[in-house]
C-alpha cells in the first residue's frame, strides 16, 4: 500500500481528529507556546488542538488556498511559535519548501493535516511526507467505513508509543459500510439505493432509541469520550484490496471531464490539476451555495455546502469567511462515470446558478 498506509510509525484512530489529539498531547507544550494554523478551518482539528491543551493563532489563507506567506512570515518571527499546522485542501499541496524553510528557521514543529489530501504528491513527494508528523482521515477519500492515521516521519513520542486504543462500537463500522454499500447501489439504481438508504436510517434510530453505543464518522463535533478508540479491522482490510493508482486517476480523469464542461461558466476555485494532485471534489463558488446545493440534490447530485458551520472567530480573514459562505462541493470521486459527469455538467449549467462576488 502507498504511503501513509506503509509508514513505519503509524496510530491508526477511529477518526483523523482523534490523532490530532493524540499528538498535541504527546507533544506536551508548555503555557505561552504557540501552534499556528490557517484560518480556514473545519473545526474538528482546531477543537482537537484546543482540547489538548494547547493555544492557537491564526495566519491567512488567500481564495487560491494557500497561504498570505508574507503574513504567515510576520508571525511566525513575532511568535515563535512552538507548532506550525498546514492543511493541504482538496488535494492540492501548500508550498512546503518556503513553509519547511520557515519551520527550520523558528525551530519550529512542522504539520501536516492531509485528511482532504490522500493519494496527493508534489514534485513526486506524498504530502504528508514532509513535516514532522501528518494527519490523514481515510474515507474521505476510499471506500472504507472509518479511519484516520496519524504519522511520525521523524522520531517516535513515547506518549503514542504507549497509547493503547479500544476496539470501536460494531454497530459504527456496520452502519458505516451499509451507507457507503447503499450509495454505490444508488449511484447505479437509484430507487433501490434510496429505499434501502431509508430502511438503514430507521434501523439506525431503532438502535439510538434502544442506547445502542454509536460514534459518529463524518461529522462536525467534538466528543473527548471517543478520542482512544481504534480504526476498525474491516476498514483496514478493504484499504489492502484497493487498486490506489486506479482511484487517483478516476478522480482526475473525472476533474478534468468536468471542468471541460464547466470552463468559463462558472466560477471555479482551483482551475489548475498539477501532476501529482488527487482532487477530493471538484469546487465552485455560488452567490447561494445553500439554494445551490438543494437544487442540486433534487436532481440526485451528491453537492455539499463545504465547511459552511458559521465561525465566530474575530481570526478568520476575508477570504476564509468568502471561502466558507461560498464554496460548494460537486462529486468527482471514483466511483462517478464520466456519463454522471456530463449529468452534473447538465444540471449546474441549467441551474446557471449566481457566482460568489469577491
Amino acid at each position: 500500500m502507498p504511503y501513509p498506509m506503509d509508514a513505519s510509525l503509524v496510530t491508526s484512530c477511529l477518526v483523523a481528529r482523534s490523532g490530532i489529539y493524540h499528538l498535541f498531547r504527546a507533544l506536551q507544550l508548555k503555557p505561552g507556546e504557540t501552534v499556528l494554523a490557517p484560518d480556514y478551518y473545519s473545526g474538528n482539528e482546531v477543537a482537537a488542538i484546543h482540547a489538548a491543551g494547547a493555544t492557537i493563532a491564526y495566519y491567512p489563507i488567500k481564495l487560491n488556498l494557500e497561504p498570505d506567506m508574507d503574513a504567515l512570515s510576520r508571525l511566525v518571527a513575532r511568535l515563535e511559535p512552538r507548532v506550525i499546522y498546514v492543511i493541504h485542501y482538496l488535494g492540492w499541496p501548500q508550498p512546503m519548501a518556503e513553509i519547511q524553510a520557515l519551520c527550520r528557521k523558528s525551530g519550529s514543529i512542522l504539520v501536516e493535516d492531509c485528511a482532504l489530501s490522500l493519494l496527493s504528491e508534489q514534485n513526486g513527494r506524498r504530502l504528508g511526507s514532509t513535516g514532522d508528523y501528518s494527519v490523514f482521515c481515510l474515507y474521505k477519500t476510499l471506500p472504507v467505513p472509518n479511519g484516520g492515521l496519524l504519522v511520525q516521519n521523524n522520531a517516535s513520542l513515547p506518549e503514542l508509543r504507549d497509547l493503547k486504543l479500544e476496539p470501536g462500537p460494531s454497530v459504527t463500522a456496520t452502519g458505516r459500510t451499509l451507507e457507503l454499500a447503499f450509495e454505490a447501489l444508488r449511484s447505479r439504481a437509484n430507487g433501490a439505493g434510496k429505499a434501502l438508504f431509508a430502511v438503514k436510517q430507521t434501523i439506525g434510530r431503532m438502535l439510538r432509541s434502544a442506547s445502542v453505543r454509536h460514534v459518529p464518522v463524518g461529522d462536525i463535533g467534538w466528543d473527548l469520550a471517543n478520542v482512544n478508540i481504534a480504526m476498525s479491522s474491516f476498514s483496514n482490510y478493504i484499504m489492502r484490496s484497493l487498486d490506489y493508482e486506479q482511484i487517483r486517476q478516476r478522480r482526475r480523469d473525472n476533474f478534468k471531464l468536468l471542468q471541460s464542461k464547466l470552463a468559463g461558466k462558472v466560477r471555479m476555485l482551483r482551475e489548475d490539476l498539477e501532476e501529482g494532485v488527487c482532487p477530493l471534489f471538484f469546487p465552485i463558488l455560488v452567490q447561494d451555495k445553500r439554494a445551490t446545493a438543494i437544487e442540486l440534490r433534487q436532481r440526485d447530485i451528491g453537492a455539499v455546502e463545504f465547511w459552511n458551520d458559521p465561525q465566530d472567530n474575530p481570526a478568520i480573514g476575508a477570504s476564509a469567511r468568502h471561502m466558507r459562505a461560498h464554496v460548494l462541493e460537486l462529486p468527482i470521486h471514483q466511483d462517478v462515470t464520466p456519463d454522471q459527469i456530463e449529468y452534473i455538467a447538465s444540471q449546474v449549467l441549467h441551474l446557471n446558478p449566481e457566482p460568489a462576488r469577491c
